[in-house]
């Protein structure tokens, strides 16, 4: 068992879901999305994606910082999403964030938005 008091940064990711369609699931992502937090954002996303989503919005509007590893996790998911006609729809609101995606020309693969309600919205 992990003792989150050896690291703050822990403490303070997190994920809250919502579902506002039977296909669609929206995952807000708190904190930092690296090596620590992948695992259980890629969990997240195949429990989603199990329980029927074809739409996924990951919303990275409240995350801090996006590592290589989380990147490879949003990369997996798109793959497995598009093998089912779904999709990946990320909000990035934040400009160092935006950034990330941007450097890696993930921006190019990734829709990005400004808004939840933005993604929300765009046809499928």
């Amino acid at each position: 068992m992990h003792d989150p008091s050896t690291n703050s940064d822990v403490g303070d990711f997190r994920i809250e879901e919502e579902s506002p369609h039977p296909a669609v699931r929206v995952l807000k992502v708190h904190g930092d999305a690296d090596l620590h937090s992948a695992p259980e954002l890629r969990e997240r996303i195949r429990s989603a994606i199990d329980e029927g989503a074809t739409t996924v919005v990951v919303d990275l509007s409240a995350t801090t910082l996006i590592d290589s590893t989380s990147l490879g996790v949003l990369l997996a998911g798109m793959r497995r999403l598009r093998e089912q006609d779904g999709q990946i729809r990320l909000v990035v609101p934040r400009p160092e964030v935006r950034r990330i995606f941007e450097i890696t020309m993930l921006d190019r693969i990734f829709p990005l938005h400004d808004t939840q309600e933005e993604a929300l919205a765009e046809p499928s």
